[in-house]
């Protein structure tokens, strides 16, 4: 787990804040599924409320309607299914209408602050039985220990729940506040501004404002830096909701307090981020690539994202092969600007470490030692550019290795 050291781990994700209930139920939105597949998160009061969304020009219409719900930055429940994306459905702006208004007449809550979401197969018919029956069942069906069955519901290939929660104190008052989340996403990920599906929520008073840009901050360090196959979505949503309920001073600048909350959202969206590529579809391993002394961040962040995108890079990993020409390769390409002449790459893991590279050209590693340790279930690829007074330029990014399994997973998709 990724954490900071003024920050506590705890139980409960979206429901680790004060004021936010969640659950789950079977609806049978997907013909044949045994699992939950329709979640709510409910804040007893409506809230400040931000997103980042997909720029696939092809979204779904539940992100087009939330787009227009949250233009006034309230919201007061989440109501999210699995199953069906409700993308390029002709009745796909109904059904999202529909699922906001059956939760704000079943929560008594004005329909425009109800956060709408769905995943799972795109263009599928859906009909709307499944929520006029269901969403009444669901909203008796809230709870403060409904975190978890919220996250499982919303899961498709998730093989892992993805549901991290931390309490941190906000140093001008002495103040403790909470802050959790829940996501998902295991395929069709590569971020583009927005994420996968995830949902976090947070007893902090901070404004609209300051809400979004810590969102946003947040996410281009987290979710854009995740990479399972180079697809990305077009129902991917970040949403965040910050019921105030831990009574601090209202957080409106950048001050020592908004540094404290930063820091614990960062903590729940790396920590979440890192689980999602962790369960990339048929994965095996997770790939953390780090670059370091680069001649700028954004080379570094280019650099990353491109060594744990590649496909070959992710195969050889797989099959534990120290095929470091192809790190490099995926660096030349990637658009930074660096000297090939300075680098080093080095590939840890808890087996061990091997240096692959120097000054641009392969080392006399030895390959069984290096094979060993790429047999583990983690492995930590360093870049080093060797930039002079170029500390502080770095990047980290998260992938997964391609196995054989990714295949067949989406080729069987939807059958």
């Amino acid at each position: 787990m990724i954490t900071f050291d003024d920050l506590t781990p705890v139980y409960g994700g979206v429901c680790a804040a004060k004021g936010f209930t969640a659950g789950s139920v079977r609806a049978g939105i997907k013909a044949g599924s045994e699992k939950d597949d329709l979640a709510m998160i409910y804040c007893v009061k409506p809230c400040p409320a931000a997103a980042v969304y997909t720029r696939n020009i092809v979204k779904g219409a539940p992100i087009v309607l939330t787009q227009r719900h949250l233009k006034d930055g309230k919201a007061q429940a989440v109501i999210v299914n699995s199953g069906n994306a409700n993308t390029c459905n002709a009745n796909g702006m109904e059904i999202a209408e529909l699922m906001c208004e059956l939760t704000a007449d079943c929560m008594k809550i004005k329909k425009e602050n109800v956060i709408v979401a769905s995943t799972g197969v795109i263009g599928q018919q859906l009909s709307p039985e499944p929520f006029e029956k269901y969403i009444p069942v669901l909203a008796g069906e809230l709870n403060e220990v409904g975190s978890t069955d919220a996250c499982k519901a919303i899961m498709t290939t998730d093989t892992r729940v993805k549901e991290f929660a931390f309490e941190f104190t906000l140093p001008s008052e002495n103040v403790t506040c909470a802050i959790g989340g829940i996501s998902k996403g295991s395929g069709m990920i590569n971020p583009d501004m927005a994420t996968l599906l995830a949902f976090i929520t947070t007893d902090a008073a901070i404004s609209l404002p300051m809400l979004q840009r810590a969102l946003s901050d947040a996410n281009e360090i987290s979710y854009s830096r995740v990479n399972i196959d180079g697809d990305t979505s077009t129902n991917d949503m970040a949403a965040i909701m910050a019921s105030g309920l831990a009574e601090n001073e209202l957080i409106t600048e950048e001050n020592e307090d908004y540094e404290a909350f930063f820091n614990a959202l960062c903590a729940v969206m790396l920590n979440l981020a890192r689980e999602t590529a962790r369960d990339g579809e048929g994965a095996t391993k997770l790939i953390e690539c780090a670059v370091m002394n680069a001649p700028s961040e954004e080379d570094a962040a280019l650099i990353s994202r491109a060594v744990i995108s590649s496909n070959l890079v992710k195969a050889a990993i797989f099959a534990a092969d120290a095929n470091w020409g192809r790190i490099l390769c995926a660096a030349g390409y990637s658009g930074a600007e660096f000297d090939p002449d300075k680098v080093s790459v080095k590939i840890i893991s808890e087996n061990g470490e091997v240096i692959v590279c120097e000054n641009g050209c392969g080392t006399d590693f030895v390959d069984s030692e290096a094979h060993n340790v790429l047999l583990a279930d983690e492995i930590t690829i360093i870049i080093d550019l060797h930039e002079e007074g170029a500390e502080l330029n770095q990047s980290i990014a998260w992938g997964c290795d391609l196995t054989y399994d990714y295949v067949k997973i989406n080729a069987e998709y939807r059958t």
